[in-house]
């Protein structure tokens, strides 16, 4: 079943849509989850909040990449979840998110962002990924969006993982210079 027909699903208030969605995109969410969480437990968790955040959330929204706002809503639920988690615990042994390596550049010193500064900030981001080759934006997505390990990366790339920590660190420091000149404050 494609992403259409899921949609559909959804707006038809078809239960089907949570089943057929769930069998499509568990194995993709639960990575998603289980690479920021590190706890099957609570990926499992974050997965099952997954289906009923999609089912409450669409309609009205009509989302253009399925796969996108699924692995978004997941994403964000297992965030929530680890710094849940984390203000429980004050910082107890919580394994750094690879999220931390871009933290010197998104997080500016400036007030949060509005939305419309976050859409601008998405916008900004997505054209410096088709600035960087293919194994760059690849290994960039895995680790930054999936939340995959230096290693794993590597492997996937076949190149070791001191390669993929320069490339790493090169694609953050073009990124900072990109934010630079689309006039964020870095």
């Amino acid at each position: 079943m494609d992403d259409r027909e899921l949609i559909a699903l959804f707006f038809a208030r078809q239960e089907s849509a949570i089943e057929r969605t769930s069998s499509k995109y568990r194995s993709y969410c639960s990575k998603i989850a289980r690479n920021i969480l590190r706890s099957e437990e609570d990926a499992e968790e974050c997965v099952a909040d997954t289906w009923l955040r999609a089912w409450n959330s669409i309609p009205p929204a009509r989302p253009d990449n399925f796969a996108a706002y699924i692995g978004k809503i997941t994403r964000n639920l297992a965030l929530n979840r680890l710094e849940a988690r984390s203000a429980a615990r004050r910082g107890g042994g919580v394994e750094p998110l690879a999220l931390d390596e871009l933290s010197d550049i998104l997080s500016g010193g400036g007030a949060p962002f509005d939305e419309t500064e976050l859409r601008r900030l998405t916008e900004a981001i997505n054209v410096f990924l088709q600035t960087l080759d293919k194994a760059a934006r690849l290994a960039f997505v895995r680790r930054y969006w999936l939340g995959d390990g230096i290693s794993e990366i590597a492997r996937l790339l076949d190149a070791s993982d001191s390669k993929i920590k320069s490339m790493l660190l090169r694609a953050r420091r073009k990124l900072k210079k990109h934010l630079e000149t689309e006039g964020f404050d870095v």
